[in-house]
C-alpha cells in the first residue's frame, strides 16, 4: 500500500519515550490509509488503485478470535503461539513494521483492508480515524454498555477519550463529561457540547459528583492508561482506575482502553513495573460495578463507522491540529509528546 496519511498516536508516545521493549529500527506508525499499489496471488477482492484504510490490528479472517469478531486477539497472525493479537509498528505486537513510511505490506490484505467510497479523498483526514481512534473511543463506550440516555464520564481528553467522548455522543448519551488539564483539549470537548472537568481547578470526583446530583455518572471510560499522573507530575498508573471507581455510580459500567502494560521496566515503583496496580478493588466490589479492557477489535466498527463519515453523521476530523508531511514527523513528536498547546492529533503524509 502507497501510504497518503498516517497518524502520530498517543500510544506511540510510550515508545517514543522509552517506556517499552521496542524492537531497534522499527518503523512505528499503526493508524494508516493509502492507495493499493500491489497485491499478492492470494488477494481477490482488494484492487491496485483502491483506497482503504487500515485496521490497527492484524487479523487473518479464520482463527476462533477473528470468526467471532475479536480481532484485536489473533490467534494466527503473531509468531508467538503464546500471544494472541498483532499490530503495526507496535512493540510486542509482532515483526510488522508501521506505515510511518512511503509503502506499507499488508498480511491478509483482503481481509484487513476497509475499502472507501468515491469521497475517500474528500474526507482522507476523516477516513484515517477508522485506523485507531475513532474505533478505540467507541469501543470503550461499548465496553462500558452505554445505553442511550446514560451519562458519560471519560477520563483523558487526549485524541481517543475525545473520540470516545464523541461517540458517546453519537450514540445518544444525555450528559458527557471529560476529565483532562489541558484547556485547548477541553475546549475542544466543549465544541461539541461535551462539559469540560479541570481537574487541576478541584477533585474530577467531586465535580462529577456535582454534576450528577451525587449519584456519579452511570457509565466511566479509562482512555489514559498507565502513564496517569497528577497535576503535578506524579505519576500513578492506578489514579483514573480508582477515580473512576468513584466517579461512577454503584452498578455502573467502566470501559478501559487505556493502555496497560504487563511489564514497564520505567515505572516509579515496584508495583507498576510488573504491571500490577494498588486498585480499589474493594469499594469496586462494594458498589458491584462492572469494568470491561482490551484493545478495540476494529473491524467490528469500522463499516458503520465509515458509513457515518460517508453520509456526514460524523466528522472525527474535527480534532485534527496539524497535517506534516513525513519529513518533519520528528517535530511532529516532539511537540505532541510535549503536549504543547494546540498540539491534539498529528496526521503525517508521506
Amino acid at each position: 500500500m502507497k501510504i497518503t496519511s498516517t497518524n502520530i498516536c498517543g500510544s506511540d508516545l510510550h515508545m517514543y519515550e522509552g517506556r517499552t521493549d521496542l524492537e531497534p529500527g522499527m518503523v512505528l506508525g499503526h493508524e494508516n490509509l493509502g492507495i493499493v499499489a500491489e497485491v499478492g496471488n492470494a488477494v481477490v477482492k482488494v484492487s491496485p488503485g483502491d483506497r482503504v484504510c487500515l485496521p490497527f490490528n492484524i487479523g487473518c479472517g479464520f482463527c476462533r478470535n477473528c470468526e467471532e469478531g475479536l480481532t484485536a486477539f489473533c490467534q494466527t497472525v503473531h509468531p508467538d503461539p503464546k500471544m494472541a493479537g498483532a499490530a503495526y509498528g507496535f512493540a510486542g505486537m509482532g515483526p510488522f513494521w508501521g506505515g510511518q513510511a512511503e509503502y506499507l505490506r499488508v498480511p491478509f490484505g483482503d481481509f484487513n483492508c476497509l475499502r472507501l467510497p468515491e469521497d475517500a479523498q474528500d474526507k482522507e483526514t476523516d477516513y484515517v480515524m477508522l485506523s485507531d481512534i475513532f474505533p478505540t473511543g467507541w469501543h470503550c463506550t461499548r465496553l462500558a454498555d452505554m445505553q442511550p440516555g446514560d451519562s458519560m464520564v471519560v477520563y483523558g481528553a487526549g485524541p481517543v477519550g475525545l473520540m470516545a467522548a464523541y461517540s458517546a455522543m453519537i450514540q445518544g448519551a444525555s450528559k458527557v463529561m471529560i476529565v483532562d488539564r489541558h484547556p485547548d483539549r477541553l475546549e475542544l470537548a466543549e465544541q461539541i457540547g461535551v462539559i469540560p472537568i479541570d481537574d487541576s481547578k478541584g477533585d474530577p470526583v467531586e465535580q462529577v459528583l456535582e454534576q450528577t446530583r451525587g449519584q456519579g455518572a452511570d457509565k466511566g471510560c479509562e482512555c489514559v492508561g498507565y502513564q496517569a499522573h497528577d497535576p503535578q507530575g506524579h505519576e500513578d498508573a492506578a489514579m483514573t482506575m480508582n477515580r473512576l471507581v468513584d466517579s461512577v455510580r454503584f452498578t455502573g459500567h467502566i470501559g478501559v482502553v487505556g493502555i496497560f502494560l504487563p511489564q514497564d521496566r520505567n515505572g516509579p515503583d515496584e508495583l507498576e513495573r510488573h504491571g500490577k496496580i494498588a486498585f480499589d478493588m474493594g469499594k469496586f466490589w462494594f458498589k458491584g460495578q462492572k469494568v470491561g479492557t482490551g484493545q478495540a477489535n476494529v473491524k467490528h466498527y469500522n463499516r458503520q463507522l465509515r458509513d457515518l463519515i460517508h453520509q456526514g453523521r460524523a466528522k472525527p476530523s474535527w480534532i485534527v491540529s496539524h497535517e506534516l508531511p513525513l519529513a518533519e514527523a520528528e517535530s511532529g513528536y516532539q511537540h505532541f509528546d510535549a503536549r504543547d498547546d494546540g498540539w491534539t492529533k498529528v496526521v503525517l503524509h508521506p
